[in-house]
């Protein structure tokens, strides 16, 4: 094949194509092949990874019948053929797909990119969607032949194991989500929400009082059993939105958009203390997990905030209380040290050891303690595992004590505890109110179910725990971070060591007034670092 020639499938007809409109100087053939002409049809079982001729081959034939609509044969290019077939038939049956072009634009090796042209045709109307994919070859585990390593995403890459490609009139009508004042919140201005208006639409459409579209769009079941439309992939004919009211600040969220967008797979959530109501959400990575709410890693010393709660409500010490910081701590045969360069001191207070964030110090008190009340702070006072019902799909929060060195290092937010910004954000606005407000995302107008409940910490905890946290970002580890915020304000550093990974996970937790919020920047180092400016840069927008 000549350079610049493309390959393409239009109307179920394989053709070659020769010009400028190929891609550029690529030759495909030169890239698939690698300079191999082994045949691929020979009768004896091979191994190691498919020849270059094997990987043209595969896909061209696979691809080919994909186009023809020829759904059996397609399927037997694949490793996984029932799977394949029945996402195939779907491709034409339940989407409405009338005519399929693909044009392969890169090869490297295996794997072979290539652009999807659909013509959708419903009833009287005709639409085409366009979009990349890519498919790689292996060897059958059994013949050793090349096949299409079958995985949904190749047909779309939205799509998943279960899901399937249907059109019609969408399950929900569409929504017009809108801010705590009525600004409307686009997914093209707010990226973050994508995801999660597409959950909102899903829950809340028919609620909303709009009327359904003609879409195409991705099926998805819950674990429930009841099915959804997931995302929209296409729309024939617009329907009437309805009006869903959020809890959102469109300024909050602003504010955490921009921020994320500094680190990597950083995610950011913001509060209001005193209602529970969730400001802001958003994640630098764009998929459909919302990490931000649905992420579960270990959160570092930012868990000292609700280990301190403990402490002052079950009566150990308290903020002015003794709670000396040694250079080692042991429980449980393992010994636990505090950051490099952090001077031991005998004399520090509750309050001293949390703005330093002295590892040991709350090691030597978690004996005191003991597991079960540091769980049952968790729960009872803070509603961590209470079944949230936030409105979108979220992690409540766990803190799992294994009866063993585990226990204590949960006390520094290490061990088997896992949480995300939701949820510290959550723990810090009980913290800084001493009382509990299940987070919420809608409106309680629109959604009035029932919300989780927590008894909240005992009086006089919260102004304990509101010093310790000042002294933090005023002369403690969160001071650089939080130096440009005005107002009252508190905050607390994290940095979770995470097994085989070689820089901690920056963790932040912080308020103002009344707005608080988390972060967490993996591998992000210090808190106050990486996690601490996002955090500050939220706040400072307040709500």
């Amino acid at each position: 094949m000549r350079k610049g020639a493309k390959i393409a499938i239009v109307g179920g007809v394989f053709t070659v194509m020769v010009g400028g409109a190929g891609y550029g100087a690529y030759n495909l053939v030169t890239a698939v092949t690698g300079g191999n002409t082994v045949s691929s049809q020979g009768s004896e079982y091979k191994s190691g990874p498919p020849s270059g001729d094997e990987v043209k081959e595969t896909s061209e034939r696979f691809l080919e019948a994909w186009a023809k609509n020829d759904v059996g044969a397609a399927a037997r290019y694949t490793n996984y053929a029932d799977h394949a077939m029945s996402l195939l038939e779907d491709w034409h049956d339940k989407a409405h797909i009338k005519r399929t072009e693909l044009t392969p634009t890169k090869a490297d090796g295996a794997k072979v990119a290539f652009h999807v042209e659909a013509t959708v045709s419903y009833g009287k109307r005709t639409k085409t969607m366009s979009y990349n994919s890519s498919l790689t070859v292996v060897r059958g585990k059994s013949t050793g032949a090349p096949l299409v390593d079958w995985t949904p995403s190749l047909v779309h890459p939205d799509l998943k194991d279960g899901d399937a490609l249907v059109t019609g009139e969408a399950p929900a009508p569409p929504i017009e989500a809108v801010d705590r004042n009525g600004t409307v919140l686009a997914k093209d201005t707010y990226p973050s929400l994508g995801p999660v208006l597409d959950q909102l639409r899903a829950k809340y459409g028919d609620a909303a009082g709009g009327s359904s579209a003609i879409e195409t769009y991705v099926e998805r079941t819950d674990a429930g059993g009841e099915t959804a439309a997931a995302k929209t992939l296409l729309t024939l004919a617009k329907g009437k939105p309805g009006k869903l009211r959020t809890t959102i600040s469109a300024t909050a969220q602003a504010a955490a958009e921009q921020a994320v967008k500094k680190y990597p797979d950083s995610s950011v959530v913001a509060i209001e203390p005193s209602t529970g109501e969730v400001l802001a959400v958003a994640n630098e990575a764009k998929g459909e997990f919302n990490a931000a709410f649905q992420g579960g890693t270990a959160p570092g010393s930012v868990m000292k905030i609700l280990t301190a709660a403990a402490l002052v409500d079950n009566g150990v010490t308290s903020a002015n209380g003794q709670a000396p910081c040694p250079d080692s701590a042991v429980a449980m045969s393992q010994t636990f040290h505090n950051l490099k360069g952090m001077a031991p001191n005998g004399n520090a207070t509750l309050a001293d050891s949390f703005a330093r964030s002295c590892n040991t110090a709350f090691i030597k008190l978690s004996d005191d303690l003991g597991a079960a009340k540091f769980a049952a702070e968790a729960e009872d006072r803070f509603g961590l595992g209470k079944d949230w019902k936030t409105g979108i799909v979220s992690r409540d929060g766990s803190v799992e004590l294994p009866g063993d060195s585990d226990d204590a290092a949960a006390m520094i937010g290490q061990g088997k505890v896992k949480m995300n910004p939701l949820n510290m954000a959550s723990v810090t606005a009980t913290a800084i109110t001493g009382t509990f407000h299940q987070p919420v995302l809608v409106s309680r107008k629109v959604d009035d179910q029932p919300l989780a409940t927590a008894r909240g910490l005992k009086p006089g905890t919260s102004a304990q725990l509101r010093q310790m946290m000042r002294l933090t970002a005023t002369n403690g580890t969160a001071a650089a971070a939080m130096a440009g915020v005005p107002g009252d304000k508190g905050a607390k550093t994290g940095s979770a060591e995470v097994d085989g990974q070689g820089d901690a996970d920056s963790w932040f937790a912080g308020y103002r007034d009344d707005v608080a919020a988390a972060a967490t920047v993996p591998r992000g180092g210090h808190g106050g670092d990486a996690a601490g400016p996002l955090v500050a840069a939220v706040l400072r927008a307040g709500s």
